[in-house]
């Protein structure tokens, strides 16, 4: 700022004049032509005796140097004051000396350079604040901070304001707070830029200096800016000039403030901002001129960009926008819209992706626009997104397929019914019976379909037993054998002394093979396939991928292979339904998902780990059955449903399902037994039908999911007049999807779909219970 660097030079308990280099021109000449002239008169006097002593020529030759000596000081002396005229500066001198304030220039350490009239001949801000040395060092550092500063006196009476004028220099103004205040200056004719503004910054008035700053008209001081809103004191840039330069705001009395905006040189602006500040950050800044090129980026930006964020290269090629491109948004900076609004970026670094939360703001360097990119690591922020995104799609997926499972059951239990009807008609020679059969494997093979989805969305009916995994492997080696090529060999490795689980085997089978399956076809020219099983125990919570396994005692089931591995984009997929990475008619997409859901359901955990051509690596973690120190005891083998005995019975059963042919099936089928029937459409029918207190009900058979009253919530109604009645609940869900309800401990369950012997064989066996 010239009118900063100009004060440096004015002497302590002087006014500032026009210029400090001119005053510093002018006073040797002025020095040096006093004492010309002092010679010249001696030699004029020397002369004068010299004629009327002897009437020498030397008369006129004295008089002709005299007047030459006396001609030469007059010309120096005008040259002197046009030089200094010439160098007049515009703007500040102005402002400084026609201020009614008074006001100093100081370096930061107080120490007073120049003093407008005002001021007064002599001291600093003691005439009006008491305590001046402490106000002085708290305000010098308040404005080298933050551009601005401003205290009281005590009484109240004077506010003393302090500016940032440069790198080493401040302002100091006094104003008088008492209610009368003289009029305002007039700087309407002032060289430095003023403006007249109200409390809404609207423009009153500016003179002909302010207009030329401006570059055109505008109804508010914001609309000016570059970087609006308008900041007493701070630094800020025109919008059409592109010139930074500081506010010094003047409160007037009647509401309005009088502001002068002085411009700014670039080596003012960058001094205030030095790079190295920046470099010493934690927090990734980088300055890119208005067409993206980098000119500056600080330590935590390189290590956030790598080794490619280096001056002159564009930040389009660094990073790209995920919705908006780079590009816009840098034009979208420039012309005022978004400024600092943050939005997400991809990158890559050392050939990792990474993400991004971009800033962009205006600002202003070495006195020209620029734009200031504010960054942050948002990577694992985006990975728990994702995270959080995929359990989302399982869950809503797992609810889909358990949806549609419950709808199919109750399809399939009407087919198989129906059939098993009809095949209690037609003997083996009958030519109907071949075309029912078929209809009953059909139903079946769509059954097991069902039971897949079911196992997703962990709503399959399981039967846990005590199983020893070392036998439950013993027994399935040789069928898993047969499913391997004679490329692929299979090893088991069992670990010493395997701590019990508490799993339904069948479905845990199940999942061995479907993941030896895989391994298999993962390895087209032969390989190996591992079994590894060990004791586990964990001393505090494990937390891998997006599950959290609790510290316990468990037992881990590992299946690997030494195939190619799965791909890195594809590895957070393969436990969705219907994802396969096998051609088209080589798989469904079920036996992963299906393996995910049982072990879910089991109070597992299941894992997957590929690393890059090393194979794909299977990891169960089945939490190992909690014993007293005895050795579990063996389930009671299961009834034999496909050789019956005896199923026919007397009682007379309510039977409650909102599915007409699933309703048709089963009373048909239990008065083929020998039971009478009553239907019930609804749990409010069976109330209502429960309300005749002669009707002597044996047990109810009711479906769990109905619209209006379901099951559980009927029966409960029900068996506050009949306690002892026996209840079946059916469901095309697992049993656990209902047994938090409560209320009914004792209700058997069937899962749907079921055959007529199924049916008639459950409740027979709940009949007899006692």
């Amino acid at each position: 700022m010239v009118f900063a660097l100009n004060c440096a030079h004015q002497p302590e308990g002087e006014p500032l004049q026009d210029s400090g280099q001119s005053r510093g021109a002018a006073a040797p000449t002025e020095g040096r032509s006093g004492l010309i002239l002092m010679l010249a008169g001696l030699c004029l006097f020397a002369s004068t005796l010299t004629t009327l002593w002897s009437g020498s020529i030397v008369v006129p030759i004295a008089i002709a140097v005299a007047l030459v000596v006396f001609g030469t000081y007059l010309l120096t002396l005008r040259a002197g004051l046009f030089t200094g005229a010439s160098r007049r500066p515009r703007g500040g001198i102005a402002f400084f000396e026609s201020d009614i304030a008074p006001v100093y220039v100081t370096d930061l350490g107080g120490r007073v350079l120049a003093r407008n009239p005002s001021a007064g001949p002599a001291g600093f801000i003691e005439r009006w604040l008491p305590d001046a040395g402490s106000v002085v060092y708290r305000m010098s550092r308040e404005a080298e901070t933050n551009g601005h500063a401003s205290e009281l006196s005590s009484d109240g009476r004077y506010s003393v304001s302090a500016w940032r004028s440069g790198p080493r220099a401040l302002l100091w103004r006094v104003e008088r707070t008492a209610p009368v205040a003289p009029p305002p200056p007039d700087f309407s004719h002032s060289a430095a830029p003023w403006f007249r503004i109200d409390d809404e910054n609207h423009i009153i008035s500016c003179n002909h200096a302010a207009r030329e700053l401006s570059g055109g008209e505008a109804e508010t001081l914001d609309a000016l800016l570059l970087d609006p809103p308008f900041q007493p004191g701070a630094i800020q840039v025109m919008e059409r000039s592109g010139r930074a330069v500081r506010s010094f705001p003047l409160d007037d009395a009647e509401g309005l403030r009088d502001v002068l905006m002085i411009p700014l040189e670039s080596t003012e602006v960058s001094g205030l901002a030095p790079d190295h500040f920046l470099e010493e950050l934690p927090v990734a800044l980088a300055r890119l001129r208005g067409d993206g090129v980098l000119t500056f980026a600080n330590r935590a930006a390189r290590a956030l960009l790598g080794a490619a964020a280096q001056p002159d290269k564009n930040i389009t090629e660094l990073i790209e926008g995920l919705g908006r491109s780079i590009s816009e948004r840098l034009q979208d900076t420039l012309k005022g819209r978004a400024l600092g609004r943050s939005e997400v970026a991809r990158g890559r670094v050392a050939g990792h992706e990474i993400f991004l939360q971009v800033a962009f703001t205006r600002t202003v360097h070495e006195g020209a626009q620029s734009i200031l990119a504010v960054m942050s690591d948002a990577t694992e922020l985006k990975t728990l997104e994702a995270q959080f995104v995929q359990s989302q799609k399982m869950q809503a997926v797992g609810q889909l397929a358990g949806g549609v499972a419950h709808d199919f059951n109750n399809l399939l239990t009407a087919i198989n019914g129906h059939c098993d009807l009809l095949l209690m008609r037609h003997d083996v020679a009958d030519v109907e019976h071949g075309d029912l059969m078929q209809i009953r494997q059909n139903a079946n093979r769509a059954a097991a379909l069902v039971r897949q989805l079911l196992a997703f969305s962990r709503k399959q009916t399981l039967r846990p037993t005590i199983v020893n995994l070392q036998d439950t492997l013993s027994e399935l080696t040789h069928l898993l054998n047969r499913l391997l090529s004679e490329k692929v060999t299979l090893r088991i490795d069992n670990g010493p002394d395997l701590l019990p689980v508490r799993v339904d085997e069948r479905q845990l089978e199940q999942v061995i093979m479907n993941l030896v399956v895989n391994a298999r076809d993962a390895m087209p020219r032969g390989g190996e396939v591992r079994i590894t099983t060990r004791n586990v125990h964990l001393d505090e919570d494990l937390h891998r991928d997006r599950a959290v396994v609790f510290k316990g005692e468990y037992v881990v089931i590992e299946v690997a292979d030494s195939g190619n591995g799965i791909p890195e984009d594809k590895l957070h997929k393969i436990f969705e339904p219907f994802y396969t990475t096998k051609q088209v008619g080589e798989g469904t997409g079920l036996g992963l998902s299906t393996a995910y859901g049982i072990i879910k359901q089991t109070g597992g955990f299941i894992f997957v780990e590929s690393p890059p051509g090393s194979g794909a690596i299977f990891t169960i973690y089945l939490p190992a059955y909690e014993t007293s120190g005895e050795a579990p005891a063996l389930p009671p083998p299961e009834p034999e449903i496909r050789q019956p005995r005896d199923l026919t019975g007397r009682g007379l059963v309510l039977l409650v399902e909102d599915e007409d042919p699933v309703r048709s099936f089963a009373a048909r089928a239990l008065q083929l037994r020998g039971y009478t029937v009553i239907e019930a459409a609804s749990g409010e029918e069976a109330l209502e039908t429960l309300s005749d207190d002669d009707l002597h009900v044996d047990i109810m058979l009711s479906d769990v999911i109905m619209p209006g009253l379901d099951g559980p919530a009927w029966v409960r109604e029900a068996r506050k007049k009949r306690p002892d009645v026996k209840v079946i609940f059916m469901s095309g869900y697992a049993e656990e999807a209902f047994a938090g309800d409560g209320g009914i401990p004792d209700a058997a369950f069937l899962p749907k779909p079921f055959t007529l012997p199924e049916l008639t064989q459950k409740v027979k066996d709940t009949l007899e219970q006692a």
